[in-house]
């Protein structure tokens, strides 16, 4: 049976292409769920530093107290937010969902990010968007993404009030990915064109459209898809790791291999280099070419 045929099945059997979760790109699961983990981290820090807090606190103190002790953090949040309101209770409770989003309890995580969103003015829209892009994210990592397009619908709408093209494109991603867990892959589709629309520069949202298409069988598709994310970050292997897939589905195994060969050359000691391995090991041994 040639390669192509065979190699869905077999990366799934090992541990390879998660072929029900199209985030998971071409990645293990190990390196998926440490990704979204640093996704969050930079994504709380963003808060932190976008929404409209008074100046005699510091952002920064937020994120370090929650960092040095969460449990404590969080009881200290829940007490300021008994009398807490206006931007003081925007911070509390940005502050509380901060904490219980390192402690993993995402149900009261997403709660507390409501409430802070809510008690924000009407008219700041992007300190309510950061804040319903936050509860969000508490809702997909607790494994409800109904609830997690819920908040992401008013949040979009702040966003693009706000005429904030990134958090726009962030804000898509996220409801893709929710688009995703309930099986609508046409309207997450939609959402990732939103997404490139809003920041054309924004490598994660090319290389999530590729896997998806690749899903989807739309190898063309994925195929342009993943030269744009490549284009603009040469150096991501994730991206790398992609684009071997595509192009081993498309029945090209040596740009499967030189792309994999580019990931482990890119950082020799990292998971997706292990991952790339395995790969080229079930391609089998370079053929060489005939004098």
């Amino acid at each position: 049976m040639p390669f192509t045929l065979l190699l869905p099945l077999m990366l799934a059997q090992t541990g390879g292409i998660d072929l029900n979760n199209p985030y998971a790109s071409a990645l293990p699961r190990e390196i998926v769920e440490k990704k979204a983990d640093e996704d969050r981290k930079r994504r709380e820090q963003a808060a932190l530093n976008d929404v409209a807090l008074p100046a005699a606190r510091s952002n920064a103190g937020c994120m370090g107290a929650v960092e040095a002790n969460p449990e404590r953090s969080a009881q200290l949040a829940r007490d300021a937010m008994k009398d807490a309101v206006g931007r003081e209770r925007v911070r509390a409770g940005l502050c509380l969902g901060v904490a219980l989003s390192d402690l993993g309890q995402w149900d009261d995580a997403r709660e507390a990010f409501v409430a802070a969103r809510d008690a924000a003015d009407a008219g700041d829209h992007v300190s309510r968007a950061r804040l319903g892009e936050m509860a969000g994210n508490a809702a997909l990592a607790a494994g409800q993404p109904g609830q997690a397009l819920s908040v992401l619908a008013p949040a979009a709408s702040d966003a693009q009030a706000a005429s904030d093209t990134a958090l726009t494109a962030a804000i898509a991603l996220d409801r893709a990915r929710a688009l995703v867990a309930v099986k609508q892959p046409d309207e997450a589709a939609a959402a990732l064109a939103q997404a490139r629309t809003a920041e054309p520069d924004n490598a994660q949202a090319w290389l999530l459209s590729a896997t998806l298409s690749r899903r989807q069988n739309k190898l063309i598709e994925a195929q342009t898809q993943i030269e744009k994310a490549a284009e603009l970050a040469p150096r991501d292997p994730e991206i790398g790791l992609e684009a071997g897939v595509i192009a081993v589905l498309s029945g090209n195994d040596a740009a499967a291999r030189r792309s994999w060969n580019s990931v482990v050359a890119m950082a020799p000691e990292s998971d997706s280099a292990a991952t790339a391995k395995q790969y080229i090991a079930q391609l089998g041994p370079e053929s060489k070419p005939k004098p």
